[in-house]
């Protein structure tokens, strides 16, 4: 399958776009970020092996509803943050038990969550190419950057075709970036955000390079927030001992 760039995940593209009244062909699709840390002083365990084989059973015991997209060592980038689990799968309450059991287990029963924001997206019928790299069947990239973003409320009042060609030139630059995955999903209502997005290469100067050019752009004018940012490295498993300081 040929690498998907950042142009073919933007469902505002579409100014009609909306949860309801399109026609589907694919069951919604509900993605979860949660940001976890370790607060200075916490519990150590016995076991680091054995704990990440609970977690790993946990992970498997679900894997026929949830795909754990990764997890990420996000520590040391910024403050309050260690570790990032990306979840996804088409049914929100298995989202939710999934997290609570893996919230049980030794690795994370000492964490803190600092951050979660989910978000949901849905293919039309007449439009496939909007649908995130997750969804598509693309592998996961070894780096990431995750942020929310809120537009300003002008911009979805404007004329559409105004606001298309700003589209337009948004999405002109963001194809130079062939090697970035990218995943956009709304969060209106399951958050105080918008939309959720996460961008991912395995040269994490190429993440670096597409939001400063993205920068350039007109639609970039209309952005009210899109903070916090987390950025990290994909791991397995097996290191999660040693990003949490268990070792």
């Amino acid at each position: 399958m040929a690498e998907q760039n950042v142009t073919n995940d933007h469902p505002e593209k579409n100014p009609s776009w909306t949860a309801h009244d399109q026609k589907r062909d694919a069951k919604a699709q509900y993605a979860l970020y949660s940001i976890f840390k370790r607060p200075l002083g916490g519990t150590d365990i016995d076991n680091p092996e054995e704990a990440v084989k609970l977690f790993e059973d946990v992970v498997e015991s679900y894997k026929s509803r949830v795909t754990v997209r990764g997890v990420y060592d996000v520590s040391n980038f910024r403050a309050g943050a260690d570790l990032l689990v990306w979840v996804h799968g088409p049914n929100l309450q298995d989202i939710q038990a999934l997290m609570r059991d893996i919230r049980k287990t030794p690795l994370f029963a000492g964490l803190e969550p600092t951050w979660q924001v989910g978000g949901v997206h849905v293919i039309a019928e007449f439009n496939r190419m909007h649908a995130p790299a997750f969804q598509e069947g693309h592998a996961p990239r070894k780096w990431i950057t995750i942020y929310p973003f809120v537009r300003k409320a002008d911009w979805y009042l404007m004329d559409n075709r105004e606001r298309a060609l700003m589209l337009r030139e948004h999405g002109s630059e963001a194809s130079k970036f062939t090697n970035v995955l990218a995943n956009t999903v709304a969060a209106f209502a399951m958050s105080d955000y918008e939309w959720m997005l996460a961008f991912e290469s395995d040269d994490p100067t190429e993440l670096v390079e597409l939001m400063r050019t993205m920068r350039y752009t007109k639609a970039r004018m209309y952005m009210k927030n899109e903070l916090p940012f987390h950025f990290g490295r994909r791991i397995e498993y097996g290191e999660l001992p040693v990003v949490l300081r268990y070792l």
